[in-house]
């Protein structure tokens, strides 16, 4: 019997010579990552624990996204924490301030993740970079610190789903749909502690970035990690972002999966994720006529120059309803860069957008776009559960960012077809 690529990586980060889902193993990482709000805990962690000097200060990325700019005492106190031991630990992959972006955008595009690594990160959705065929999982706070300490962390080998996607894409269907159809048909446990691999003739065209959006959202149907094989357009998007080696793995012919599951993605229209679940999913032809309030489009999920063009596409000569709240956040400062020569920035501005810097705030609820009781937002994030973004008695809608935009020159959540 053969290995998955999910396997396969994990193989390659013990001393083992053979492996199989259900086993508990210790592997080694080859990135931890952690934020303004997990990281802290971790650091107390490892003073606690006696630690004096992380394993590889190489290996450590601490990004300062969540509350920056900082929006209270309390989160300046967090970054505070972070800031001093990156400083006292020397940490190379250390970002904060202008340099700062969404850590799930930021890590693939300044090369810091790559094919074949183990990566684990204090944030559910570290499972973004198995879009590059990597394996990347989400850890606590104390197990990030157990690695910062040693450099390895224990895992128990997930099986996994084949997802088969094949079919030609309709206009403004996206990796965000493709996501968010399979989560509304298998629901948010369905790939429980599992790994979820894409293939198949859709995926080897999808561009990285509706890639990396779908691997992002993996953890929406429970999984342990997202990933997809990698290709030529993994080749592509990495070659001239690494600056170490990296390795691809391939899934053998005869790999165990749980299920193979086959979607044909031409029968797949633009889909919407109502409350307060992001399986709770419908086509944008029976969303209904939504009425909202807010329209936030960026975050780790969609906030890629690719996203912004595709908004700014739907905005171009219109303008936001009057009384919707329109939100732009590009994900990293090259991104932020991108939007600025290429107009985009001007077209979200023209068409009445508040222009956010690079932030998880609005997407977690933080700060940059709460929402009061009775608000609806229209989003381009991952989750929309009681309270996601606010008031516990306001509402999420997940969308990709053509529908996004659309629902907010309309006042209602509506498909760019019908402006």
């Amino acid at each position: 019997m053969g290995n998955t690529i999910t396997e396969k990586i994990l193989l390659a980060h013990t001393k083992l010579k053979k492996i199989y889902a259900g086993q508990l193993i210790n592997a080694r990482v080859d990135i931890a990552l952690g934020n303004d709000v997990t990281a802290p805990i971790a650091i107390h962690e490892f003073y606690k624990s006696g630690g004096t000097k992380v394993f590889n200060k190489n290996k450590v990325a601490l990004v300062l996204d969540h509350f920056t700019p900082n929006k209270d005492i309390n989160s300046a106190q967090q970054c505070k924490t972070v800031r001093e031991f990156a400083a006292q630990q020397k940490i190379t992959h250390f970002y904060e301030g202008g340099n700062v972006g969404v850590e799930h955008a930021l890590l693939p595009e300044q090369g810091i993740v790559l094919p074949g690594d183990l990566i684990v990160g204090a944030d559910s959705h570290t499972c973004t970079y198995g879009a590059l065929g990597a394996f990347a999982t989400g850890v606590g706070s104390t197990d990030l610190a157990a690695v910062m300490l040693t450099g390895e962390l224990w895992f128990k080998v997930p099986s996994s789903i084949k997802f088969v996607i094949n079919g030609k894409l309709q206009k403004w269907v996206s990796g965000k749909d493709l996501i968010l159809h399979i989560i509304g048909r298998i629901g948010v446990d369905g790939a429980l502690y599992q790994a979820m691999e894409f293939t198949g003739d859709t995926i080897g065209k999808l561009p990285m970035a509706d890639r990396l959006s779908m691997a992002n959202m993996a953890i929406e149907a429970g999984a342990k990690n997202g990933i997809f094989v990698p290709d030529n357009i993994t080749e592509e998007y990495v070659k001239k972002r690494a600056k170490r080696d990296y390795k691809f793995y391939f899934s053998d012919d005869d790999a165990a999966y749980t299920d193979i599951l086959e979607i044909d993605a031409a029968t797949i229209e633009p889909q919407v994720a109502f409350p307060h679940l992001p399986s709770n999913v419908r086509g944008i032809s029976k969303a209904g006529r939504v009425k909202i309030d807010q329209a936030l489009i960026g975050s780790c999920t969609n906030g890629r120059i690719e996203d912004l063009r595709i908004a700014a596409r739907v905005l171009k000569n219109r303008n936001a309803a009057k009384d919707v709240r329109l939100i732009i956040v590009p994900a990293t400062p090259e991104i932020y860069k991108a939007a600025l020569k290429e107009g985009l920035i001007e077209t979200f501005m023209k068409a009445g957008a508040v222009i956010s810097p690079p932030s998880c705030g609005a997407c977690l609820g933080g700060h940059m776009g709460i929402l009061a009781a009775g608000e609806r937002a229209v989003a381009t994030t991952n989750r929309n559960f009681i309270g996601r973004m606010g008031h516990p008695k306001s509402e999420v809608y997940l969308a990709n960012p053509a529908v996004a935009a659309a629902s907010a020159v309309l006042g209602r959540i509506a498909s760019p077809e019908e402006l």
